[in-house]
Protein backbone atom coordinates (compact mmCIF):
# COMPACT_ATOMS: atom_id res chain seq x y z
CA UNK A 1 0.00 0.00 0.00
CA UNK A 2 1.33 3.55 -0.95
CA UNK A 3 2.05 6.34 1.33
CA UNK A 4 1.44 9.93 0.36
CA UNK A 5 5.01 11.68 0.39
CA UNK A 6 5.35 13.76 4.35
CA UNK A 7 5.00 17.31 3.80
CA UNK A 8 8.22 19.00 4.20
CA UNK A 9 7.93 21.00 7.59
CA UNK A 10 4.36 19.60 8.69
CA UNK A 11 6.38 18.67 12.29
CA UNK A 12 7.58 21.69 13.02
CA UNK A 13 3.89 23.28 12.24
CA UNK A 14 2.56 20.40 14.41
CA UNK A 15 5.14 20.79 17.24
CA UNK A 16 5.27 24.86 17.01
CA UNK A 17 2.34 25.95 15.35
CA UNK A 18 1.80 27.07 11.51
CA UNK A 19 2.78 31.33 12.27
CA UNK A 20 6.47 29.92 14.37
CA UNK A 21 7.23 27.61 11.86
CA UNK A 22 6.52 30.50 8.61
CA UNK A 23 8.05 33.24 10.95
CA UNK A 24 11.65 33.72 9.40
CA UNK A 25 10.45 32.99 6.15
CA UNK A 26 7.55 36.24 6.58
CA UNK A 27 9.99 38.40 8.37
CA UNK A 28 12.57 37.94 4.95
CA UNK A 29 9.07 38.29 3.11
CA UNK A 30 8.43 41.34 4.64
CA UNK A 31 12.37 42.74 4.61
CA UNK A 32 12.07 41.95 0.54
CA UNK A 33 9.17 43.62 -0.11
CA UNK A 34 9.86 46.44 2.43
CA UNK A 35 12.83 47.84 0.61
CA UNK A 36 11.29 47.56 -2.68
CA UNK A 37 8.08 49.33 -1.31
CA UNK A 38 10.44 52.21 0.15
CA UNK A 39 12.64 52.35 -3.06
CA UNK A 40 9.13 52.20 -4.88
CA UNK A 41 7.46 54.82 -2.62
CA UNK A 42 9.36 58.00 -4.33
CA UNK A 43 8.40 57.94 -8.04
CA UNK A 44 5.07 56.25 -7.40
CA UNK A 45 3.66 57.95 -4.04
CA UNK A 46 6.15 61.22 -4.37
CA UNK A 47 7.48 60.36 -0.73
CA UNK A 48 11.05 60.01 -1.27
CA UNK A 49 12.49 58.30 1.82
CA UNK A 50 15.04 56.89 -0.13
CA UNK A 51 16.74 57.86 -3.61
CA UNK A 52 17.98 55.78 -6.39
CA UNK A 53 18.47 52.06 -6.16
CA UNK A 54 20.41 48.87 -4.70
CA UNK A 55 22.99 50.22 -7.21
CA UNK A 56 23.65 53.33 -5.20
CA UNK A 57 20.63 55.40 -2.73
CA UNK A 58 20.56 58.38 -0.82
CA UNK A 59 18.58 57.41 2.82
CA UNK A 60 16.42 60.11 4.25
CA UNK A 61 19.67 63.00 2.19
CA UNK A 62 21.20 61.94 4.97
CA UNK A 63 22.82 58.23 4.68
CA UNK A 64 24.65 57.35 1.51
CA UNK A 65 24.75 53.73 0.91
CA UNK A 66 26.45 51.89 -2.21
CA UNK A 67 27.15 48.36 -3.46
CA UNK A 68 30.37 47.63 -3.25
CA UNK A 69 30.43 45.16 -6.00
CA UNK A 70 28.95 47.87 -8.26
CA UNK A 71 31.94 50.67 -6.92
CA UNK A 72 34.49 47.74 -7.27
CA UNK A 73 33.59 47.46 -11.31
CA UNK A 74 33.36 51.47 -11.40
CA UNK A 75 36.92 51.60 -10.11
CA UNK A 76 38.46 48.53 -12.31
CA UNK A 77 36.71 50.16 -15.12
CA UNK A 78 38.87 53.60 -14.67
CA UNK A 79 35.64 55.66 -13.19
CA UNK A 80 37.09 57.88 -9.90
CA UNK A 81 33.90 57.07 -7.78
CA UNK A 82 32.58 60.11 -5.79
CA UNK A 83 33.63 60.45 -1.79
CA UNK A 84 29.87 59.67 -1.05
CA UNK A 85 29.58 56.48 -2.87
CA UNK A 86 32.74 54.99 -1.52
CA UNK A 87 31.33 56.34 2.06
CA UNK A 88 28.31 54.04 1.01
CA UNK A 89 30.00 50.98 -0.12
CA UNK A 90 32.21 51.02 3.22
CA UNK A 91 29.05 51.25 5.34
CA UNK A 92 27.67 48.25 2.96
CA UNK A 93 30.69 46.08 4.05
CA UNK A 94 30.80 46.75 7.48
CA UNK A 95 27.37 45.80 7.70
CA UNK A 96 27.75 42.54 5.61
CA UNK A 97 30.98 41.61 7.91
CA UNK A 98 29.23 41.70 10.92
CA UNK A 99 25.77 39.77 9.87
CA UNK A 100 27.18 37.68 7.29
CA UNK A 101 27.74 38.89 3.49
CA UNK A 102 25.11 36.39 2.10
CA UNK A 103 22.83 37.98 4.32
CA UNK A 104 22.20 40.52 1.69
CA UNK A 105 20.56 37.22 -0.50
CA UNK A 106 17.92 36.08 1.83
CA UNK A 107 16.81 39.56 3.08
CA UNK A 108 17.89 42.08 0.30
CA UNK A 109 18.16 40.88 -3.48
CA UNK A 110 14.73 41.05 -5.34
CA UNK A 111 15.86 38.12 -7.49
CA UNK A 112 15.60 35.95 -4.43
CA UNK A 113 12.01 35.92 -4.52
CA UNK A 114 11.94 34.98 -7.98
CA UNK A 115 14.38 32.01 -7.38
CA UNK A 116 12.43 30.86 -4.26
CA UNK A 117 9.16 30.61 -6.78
CA UNK A 118 10.77 28.65 -8.87
CA UNK A 119 11.96 25.91 -5.95
CA UNK A 120 8.64 26.21 -4.82
CA UNK A 121 7.27 25.19 -7.85
CA UNK A 122 9.71 22.84 -8.53
CA UNK A 123 9.18 20.99 -5.62
CA UNK A 124 5.22 20.65 -6.09
CA UNK A 125 5.95 19.19 -9.72
CA UNK A 126 8.35 16.89 -7.96
CA UNK A 127 11.21 17.75 -10.71
CA UNK A 128 14.16 16.16 -9.93
CA UNK A 129 17.50 15.63 -11.50
CA UNK A 130 18.81 18.21 -13.84
CA UNK A 131 22.37 19.74 -15.05
CA UNK A 132 25.24 19.46 -12.79
CA UNK A 133 26.87 22.81 -11.61
CA UNK A 134 29.72 23.04 -9.35
CA UNK A 135 29.39 26.01 -7.04
CA UNK A 136 32.74 26.98 -7.97
CA UNK A 137 30.96 28.55 -10.93
CA UNK A 138 29.34 31.43 -9.14
CA UNK A 139 33.41 32.32 -8.57
CA UNK A 140 34.28 31.75 -12.03
CA UNK A 141 31.84 34.40 -12.76
CA UNK A 142 32.43 36.96 -10.21
CA UNK A 143 36.04 36.44 -11.58
CA UNK A 144 35.21 36.51 -15.40
CA UNK A 145 32.66 39.86 -14.46
CA UNK A 146 35.90 42.10 -13.39
CA UNK A 147 37.95 40.96 -16.13
CA UNK A 148 35.21 42.09 -18.42
CA UNK A 149 35.42 45.19 -16.31
CA UNK A 150 39.00 45.92 -17.18
CA UNK A 151 39.36 44.98 -20.71
CA UNK A 152 36.62 47.12 -21.84
CA UNK A 153 36.21 49.95 -19.18
CA UNK A 154 32.48 49.46 -18.80
CA UNK A 155 30.26 48.33 -16.25
CA UNK A 156 29.54 45.63 -18.88
CA UNK A 157 27.85 43.13 -16.11
CA UNK A 158 25.19 45.44 -14.78
CA UNK A 159 23.53 46.03 -17.98
CA UNK A 160 22.77 41.70 -17.83
CA UNK A 161 22.63 41.27 -14.31
CA UNK A 162 19.28 39.96 -13.39
CA UNK A 163 19.84 42.17 -9.45
CA UNK A 164 20.25 45.33 -10.90
CA UNK A 165 17.97 44.64 -13.97
CA UNK A 166 15.18 44.18 -11.53
CA UNK A 167 15.22 46.32 -9.21
CA UNK A 168 16.11 49.29 -11.51
CA UNK A 169 13.00 47.35 -13.63
CA UNK A 170 10.75 47.71 -10.98
CA UNK A 171 11.38 51.45 -10.10
CA UNK A 172 11.57 52.61 -13.77
CA UNK A 173 9.95 50.18 -16.35
CA UNK A 174 10.81 46.97 -16.73
CA UNK A 175 11.39 46.44 -20.93
CA UNK A 176 13.50 43.75 -22.04
CA UNK A 177 14.61 42.82 -19.01
CA UNK A 178 11.93 40.79 -18.57
CA UNK A 179 13.51 38.32 -20.60
CA UNK A 180 16.37 38.28 -18.47
CA UNK A 181 14.62 37.50 -15.10
CA UNK A 182 12.29 34.99 -16.79
CA UNK A 183 15.10 33.68 -17.79
CA UNK A 184 16.70 33.26 -14.41
CA UNK A 185 13.16 31.46 -13.45
CA UNK A 186 13.55 28.90 -16.28
CA UNK A 187 16.92 27.96 -15.37
CA UNK A 188 16.07 27.02 -11.61
CA UNK A 189 12.91 25.65 -12.59
CA UNK A 190 14.15 23.17 -15.58
CA UNK A 191 17.57 23.32 -15.54
CA UNK A 192 19.72 23.53 -12.05
CA UNK A 193 17.88 23.15 -9.06
CA UNK A 194 18.49 27.10 -6.94
CA UNK A 195 20.67 27.12 -10.38
CA UNK A 196 21.13 31.00 -10.44
CA UNK A 197 21.32 32.12 -6.78
CA UNK A 198 23.44 28.46 -5.26
CA UNK A 199 25.55 28.00 -8.44
CA UNK A 200 25.77 31.11 -10.91
CA UNK A 201 25.22 34.71 -9.44
CA UNK A 202 28.33 36.68 -8.82
CA UNK A 203 26.81 38.84 -6.71
CA UNK A 204 26.24 36.20 -3.94
CA UNK A 205 30.18 35.53 -4.73
CA UNK A 206 31.24 38.68 -3.57
CA UNK A 207 29.23 38.71 -0.37
CA UNK A 208 30.47 35.64 0.60
CA UNK A 209 33.94 36.92 0.14
CA UNK A 210 33.28 40.00 2.47
CA UNK A 211 31.14 37.73 5.10
CA UNK A 212 33.70 34.69 5.67
CA UNK A 213 34.37 36.04 8.99
CA UNK A 214 30.51 37.62 9.69
CA UNK A 215 29.64 37.28 13.33
CA UNK A 216 26.19 36.28 13.21
CA UNK A 217 25.59 32.92 12.59
CA UNK A 218 23.43 30.02 12.28
CA UNK A 219 24.41 27.36 15.65
CA UNK A 220 22.78 24.63 16.94
CA UNK A 221 22.20 24.78 20.15
CA UNK A 222 20.49 21.59 20.44
CA UNK A 223 21.81 19.09 17.33
CA UNK A 224 21.73 16.45 20.00
CA UNK A 225 18.20 16.29 19.44
CA UNK A 226 18.16 15.66 15.45
CA UNK A 227 15.94 12.70 14.59
CA UNK A 228 17.03 12.93 11.20
CA UNK A 229 13.90 14.14 9.62
CA UNK A 230 16.04 16.21 6.67
CA UNK A 231 13.48 18.98 6.21
CA UNK A 232 16.45 21.20 6.63
CA UNK A 233 18.28 19.70 4.03
CA UNK A 234 14.96 19.70 1.73
CA UNK A 235 14.70 23.89 2.23
CA UNK A 236 18.17 25.14 2.35
CA UNK A 237 19.53 26.69 -0.51
CA UNK A 238 22.98 25.66 0.91
CA UNK A 239 22.54 22.46 1.75
CA UNK A 240 26.07 21.54 2.08
CA UNK A 241 26.60 23.43 4.87
CA UNK A 242 24.59 21.58 7.14
CA UNK A 243 26.33 18.46 7.53
CA UNK A 244 29.72 19.47 9.65
CA UNK A 245 27.70 21.57 12.23
CA UNK A 246 24.91 19.27 12.74
CA UNK A 247 27.12 15.42 12.76
CA UNK A 248 30.31 16.84 14.26
CA UNK A 249 32.24 15.85 11.42
CA UNK A 250 35.81 16.32 12.00
CA UNK A 251 35.06 17.66 15.38
CA UNK A 252 33.13 20.80 14.02
CA UNK A 253 31.38 22.83 16.39
CA UNK A 254 27.79 23.37 16.18
CA UNK A 255 28.36 26.77 14.08
CA UNK A 256 27.49 26.92 10.47
CA UNK A 257 30.74 28.62 9.75
CA UNK A 258 30.65 28.43 6.07
CA UNK A 259 30.52 31.73 4.36
CA UNK A 260 27.33 30.23 1.64
CA UNK A 261 25.12 30.30 4.40
CA UNK A 262 22.31 32.64 3.55
CA UNK A 263 21.22 33.38 7.50
CA UNK A 264 17.78 32.71 5.89
CA UNK A 265 16.27 31.16 9.26
CA UNK A 266 14.47 28.27 7.16
CA UNK A 267 16.27 25.68 8.65
CA UNK A 268 14.87 27.22 11.92
CA UNK A 269 11.25 27.15 10.98
CA UNK A 270 11.40 23.75 9.38
CA UNK A 271 12.94 22.05 12.28
CA UNK A 272 10.20 20.78 14.65
CA UNK A 273 13.30 20.01 17.40
CA UNK A 274 14.67 23.41 17.99
CA UNK A 275 17.94 22.02 16.56
CA UNK A 276 19.00 25.65 14.61
CA UNK A 277 18.73 29.38 16.27
CA UNK A 278 20.64 32.55 15.57
CA UNK A 279 23.68 33.31 17.67
CA UNK A 280 27.42 34.07 17.08
CA UNK A 281 30.07 32.50 15.55
CA UNK A 282 31.51 32.31 19.12
CA UNK A 283 28.48 31.09 20.68
CA UNK A 284 29.09 26.93 21.39
CA UNK A 285 31.66 24.90 22.39
CA UNK A 286 33.29 22.80 20.02
CA UNK A 287 31.91 19.68 22.32
CA UNK A 288 28.48 21.33 22.91
CA UNK A 289 25.48 18.76 21.48
CA UNK A 290 27.31 14.57 20.70
CA UNK A 291 26.07 13.59 18.02
CA UNK A 292 24.84 9.64 16.65
CA UNK A 293 26.66 8.04 13.92
CA UNK A 294 23.42 7.45 12.06
CA UNK A 295 24.06 8.54 8.39
CA UNK A 296 22.53 11.76 7.29
CA UNK A 297 20.22 10.77 3.61
CA UNK A 298 20.79 13.49 1.44
CA UNK A 299 18.24 15.49 0.54
CA UNK A 300 18.56 15.08 -3.02
CA UNK A 301 19.30 11.30 -2.98
CA UNK A 302 22.06 9.01 -1.45
CA UNK A 303 23.72 8.89 1.80
CA UNK A 304 26.35 11.66 3.42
Amino acid sequence: MSTLPRKIGAEAIAEKGWLAAHKWLILRRVSQLGILAVFLAGPLLGLWIVKGNLNYSYTLGVLPLADPYVLLQSMLSGMLPEVLAIAGAGIVVVFYMLVGGRAYCAWVCPVNLVADGASLIRRHLGLRGGAHLPRTTRYWMLAMTLTVTVLTGTLAWEMLNPVSMLHRGLIFGMGMGWVVIVAVFLFDLFVVERGWCGHVCPTGAFYSLIGRASMLRMHLPRRDACNNCMDCYAVCPEYQVIKPALKAVDGAPPVILDAQCVNCGRCIDVCSKDVFAFGTRFGLSRNAGAQSQQPIEDARGGVS
